[in-house]
């Protein structure tokens, strides 16, 4: 939910999961810690499948651990303090592990890794390891440097890495959803964004290692996959000789883009085609899209109409409802393309839910341009939103070109006013749908009470009910209680901003479901 999304982009750690034994020969424990999007939690699973094929075990105490690896954010400045903050403890572990001749080895990882290698490297000499997203399988020849005495870094960006032969050893409480990374980079080059430097340029997974590892989930029970990527909807991949020739698709109505438009490849269509042919008891969602790359004729938007497995919901990233920051943004598009688009992605999919990312007090924005980005939250009245004060990066267009002139108290002024606005338009949205049945994947207890089960509808939002005994549509006679990974049909009975109640009505199935509609 938003808070959750809130808390992490904010710097705060995601909680550990539950460690798995080791392999091969004792290389020692590594304690992991996760900061930010969703990305790192995926890059996470990639070091950690790096580490375990050479022998690591994995510990949820950082006290156990010989190696110590923070998996970072850089998006905002709150990101990159919060990790020197942890540092600073880590620091008296550290201390306290030498004098009793048990050395400690620190790496910082990610993104953070990327932009400040050489001020975490010789910022009071505490950083044993740093290594960049594109460096994680050089991880156990890092640490073994490190292991000698010596600092090492690799912070070396890829054209070509995409860990697709690596597959991540999921971590997701319950197993039943997880995050399956087709794409890594972006080209966009946002003026506020950090993440081209950060994260290099766009390069896809091939397609069949992905299908793999959907399989392989499947396989394993997990009842939701969502395909991450910075700009998953610009999806091209060119392992397949015979697809390197194919026309490049045409934008969106209205957008442009600063990069040539790239030919050949398989694009996203394709890969959400397969990936939602391979269990048809298994949701599919997608995050990020850009906006741009949903043309009129998109076959992505005719999928998710079609398969009943694909969620009827959309992340539209709008960042301003301004076309001029817009522009100062450079997003490709304007204020009216946009809503064009949201007016024909809700002609394309009915009923479809609508997320997207807000920032404000961007460089230059007037108290005029924060009147429309409001007026856009209620004229689109999405049902799930992301909003950050601007927070600008080194590296980037903005920090080059432009003034970060706004105000620190007008930055926080504005934003609570768009939370406000949001949570409105949010609350009516989702009182439309009381009195309505909504299928539900249980996802586990309620946080706030054990005797209540909490779960997500199609739209991406939670719906909480009460852990009673119910029918099963299957036909079985006795009452059934529904577990994590069933799907339970309930009528929602109140709404707020963020979350649904309802009542169960029966234990069900997706393709059951789809076809009673």
């Amino acid at each position: 939910d938003l808070r959750h999304f809130l808390r992490a982009a904010a710097g705060e750690p995601r909680p550990e999961p539950q460690p798995e034994p080791g392999s091969g020969p004792g290389a020692g424990t590594v304690y992991l810690e996760t900061y930010g999007c969703q990305m790192n939690v995926n890059d996470t699973e990639i070091a950690w499948a790096v580490l375990q094929k050479n022998g690591y075990a994995r510990t949820t105490e950082p006290a156990e651990a010989d190696v110590i690896l923070l998996v970072t954010c850089s998006v905002r400045e709150k990101a990159e303090q919060a990790i020197w903050n942890r540092l600073r403890h880590l620091k008296a572990l550290k201390a306290r592990r030498q004098q009793a001749g048990l050395p400690l080895r620190i790496g910082i990882l990610g993104c953070m890794a990327e932009r400040l290698k050489e001020e975490i490297l010789h910022r009071e000499k505490l950083v044993d390891i740093v290594a960049g997203p594109d460096a994680y399988r050089d991880l156990p020849r890092l640490l073994a440097v490190a292991e000698s005495g010596q600092q090492a870094a690799n912070v070396l960006l890829s054209l070509d890495e995409t860990y697709a032969d690596i597959l991540p050893v999921q971590t997701s409480a319950g197993g039943t959803t997880a995050f399956v990374s087709i794409m890594r980079g972006c080209d966009n080059m946002c003026s506020y964004c950090i993440v081209p430097f950060t994260r290099g340029r766009e390069r896809s997974r091939p397609i069949a290692s992905i299908l793999q590892e959907v399989q392989m989930l499947s396989d394993q029970g997990v009842k939701e996959v969502t395909l991450l990527g910075q700009n998953v909807n610009s999806f091209r991949d060119l392992s397949e000789v015979q697809f390197q020739s194919a026309a490049a698709p045409a934008l969106s109505r209205g957008f442009s883009t600063i990069y040539k438009t790239k030919a050949g490849g398989l694009r996203f269509a394709h890969l959400l085609d397969q990936v939602s042919r391979i269990d048809p008891e298994m949701r599919i969602r997608f995050t990020s899209p850009h906006p741009k790359d949903f043309p009129d004729e998109a076959s992505v938007l005719q999928l998710i109409q079609e398969r009943h497995n694909i969620c009827k919901q959309l992340h539209l990233p709008a960042q301003s409802g301004s076309t001029r920051v817009l522009e100062a943004m450079r997003r490709g598009y304007t204020r009216e393309a946009y809503l064009e688009l949201v007016h024909h992605v809700r002609d394309s999919i009915p009923g479809v839910s609508l997320s997207s990312d807000f920032i404000a007090g961007f460089c230059g924005e007037t108290e005029e341009d924060h009147q429309q980005t409001l007026s856009l939250l209620r004229e689109v009245r999405y049902n799930v939103g992301f909003l950050f004060a601007y927070s600008m990066r080194q590296k980037t267009r903005a920090y080059h070109r432009l003034q970060d002139d706004v105000p620190a108290d007008v930055k926080k002024r504005r934003l609570e006013e768009l939370i406000a606005v949001f949570r409105e338009e949010a609350a009516r949205a989702n009182e439309a749908m009381v009195g309505r049945s909504q299928l539900v994947l249980v996802e586990g207890p309620s946080k706030r009470s054990t005797s209540e089960l909490c779960g997500r509808n199609d739209g991406n939002i939670k719906v909480i009910f009460p852990d009673a005994e119910m029918e099963d549509a299957a036909g079985c006679e006795a009452p059934v209680r529904a577990r994590p990974g069933d799907y339970v049909l309930v009528k929602v009975t109140s709404a707020s901003s963020q979350t649904l109640r309802g009542v169960p009505l029966c234990r069900t199935t997706l393709s059951r479901s789809a076809a009673c509609r």
